[in-house]
């Protein structure tokens, strides 16, 4: 554990000042502490002093007045699955956990519309809209709170058809770092009124105050739904096909990309036979089962242009399952393939028509450094991901896998692209967000000390504060 001795707090004056809004709703209890002092994707813990479970955003309004008068961070908590440690709580204070918030409460069928509390999980709302024929698309692989899907600027592999999480919420409620609680957008389809604050939320980490409610788009359920794995020689080859793909208006929900490495750890793992080449699986969504026929045809013919081949197909649910079930444990092949080593994943976005030089460079880096690092992507947007399995405790092995991350971002930035596409700054992207931005990174840090000019929400986040 470590921490920033930056503030000092005087934890059992907070905690007493805490009960009377939230009663036994806290615990200092350490093991409740660590597991709130990191993500996913960080092995370090930095433990807040306190972690508080409010209810309401009137309670969370509270917290954060009492957090002020104690000079106290405040870290918001959703489900914990971030990667780049934006959860941990570099100078202590509250973290407050938003998963006692879970209530759904509004959904319009009429509208596509739903209200939720920030702790409410993306399969509890999916589960909400059973049998009213409309559903949330979002899917970044865990399943995360809303709120935090919305603080981290979350896709996933239904981004390509559905959008982020920037097209699909309408409006926040949020509470500032002085306790003010304001409403942003609303349930309209489009505005022209004043600036557009549910988008400079989005994305923003938790650094700029404590998300407590979301009105989100829904869609509707498609009719039917197709699955398919094809195989290509190179990853050039596939990245084109799925352009010409894009551009031939199938209807493509998903699509992803695994190399010839992760397909070989992921035949290992699994005990499947998936042929030692780049893949690309592919899901389509239609309004009736002939008019997606005619699309799994015309995914046939534009493959077979592309010099590729349709491995299998599905369109039974069970099937469909069975073809995704593959890709869903490329994580774990990857665990298996180097028992102890810690999966450090990182993720950087292109533009399509640089993304197979990138991914291409991106391996042959990973080769050259020894690294067994299974590689998948959302290639319908450009983004992909990187599992590179280190042994942390290792100097010079974690030194390497530093600069294979950092070149990576390097690579992504050349190419036209961005240091992440999903996951986010947290802590572990500061330097490569200014190498991003430059002199616009001064431009945000003037957003940050006109709404939170003590430095309280999130701190040691997104950038340095001074």
């Amino acid at each position: 554990m470590s921490r920033s001795p930056s503030r000092v707090t005087d934890t059992a004056a907070l905690v007493q000042a805490l009960v009377p809004i939230l009663g036994d709703r806290w615990s200092c209890a350490e093991s409740v502490r660590e597991q709130h002092g990191r993500g996913e994707g960080r092995r370090d813990v930095h433990p807040p002093d306190v972690v508080v479970y409010p209810e309401s955003t009137e309670e969370v309004s509270h917290i954060v007045r009492v957090a002020a008068a104690f000079d106290a961070p405040i870290i918001p908590y959703g489900a914990g699955s971030s990667l780049e440690g934006h959860v941990a709580a570099l100078s202590g204070g509250i973290s407050i956990d938003c998963t006692r918030m879970n209530r759904v409460l509004r959904t319009s069928v009429d509208d596509m519309d739903a209200t939720v509390q920030a702790g409410v999980t993306r399969m509890q709302l999916m589960r909400s809209l059973a049998g009213s024929g409309a559903t949330f698309f979002v899917d970044p692989g865990a399943d995360a709170t809303l709120g935090g899907m919305i603080a981290t600027g979350a896709s996933g592999t239904t981004s390509v058809r559905y959008g982020t999480m920037r097209e699909n919420v309408l409006g926040l409620t949020v509470v500032l770092a002085d306790g003010r609680i304001i409403h942003t957008g609303g349930r309209a389809r489009k505005s022209s009124a004043g600036y557009d604050l549910t988008r400079l939320f989005i994305g923003s980490e938790g650094t700029l105050g404590v998300i407590t409610e979301a009105t989100v788009r829904l869609h509707a359920v498609p009719d039917a739904i197709a699955a398919a794995v094809c195989r290509f020689t190179t990853v050039a080859e596939a990245v084109d096909t799925v352009v010409a793909l894009l551009q031939s208006g199938v209807s493509l929900a998903r699509i992803e990309l695994l190399d010839a490495v992760t397909v070989a750890t992921l035949n290992a793992f699994v005990g499947l036979a998936l042929p030692l080449a780049p893949l690309v699986f592919l899901e389509l969504h239609g309004f009736s089962a002939a008019a997606l026929a005619e699309q799994l045809d015309t995914v046939h013919a534009v493959v077979a242009d592309g010099g590729g081949a349709v491995h299998a197909t599905a369109t039974s649910e069970e099937d469909r399952e069975t073809l995704w079930d593959a890709r869903h444990k490329v994580y774990y092949a990857g665990v298996a393939s180097r028992p102890g080593a810690f999966v450090w994943t990182t993720d950087a976005c292109v533009p399509m028509s640089t993304l197979a030089q990138c991914i291409d460079e991106t391996r042959a880096d990973l080769d050259a450094h020894g690294f067994i690092a299974p590689l998948v992507g959302h290639v319908g947007d450009g983004n992909f991901h990187v599992l590179l399995l280190t042994q942390l405790s290792d100097e010079a092995e974690r030194d390497r896998a530093y600069g294979v991350v950092q070149r990576l971002v390097d690579r992504a930035l050349r190419l036209g692209g961005t240091c992440t596409g999903e996951h986010g700054i947290g802590m572990g992207k500061i330097g490569a967000l200014a190498q991003e931005h430059g002199d616009a990174i001064d431009t945000m840090r003037s957003i940050k000390h006109a709404l939170d000019p003590r430095n309280l929400m999130n701190p040691g986040k997104l950038f340095s504060f001074t």
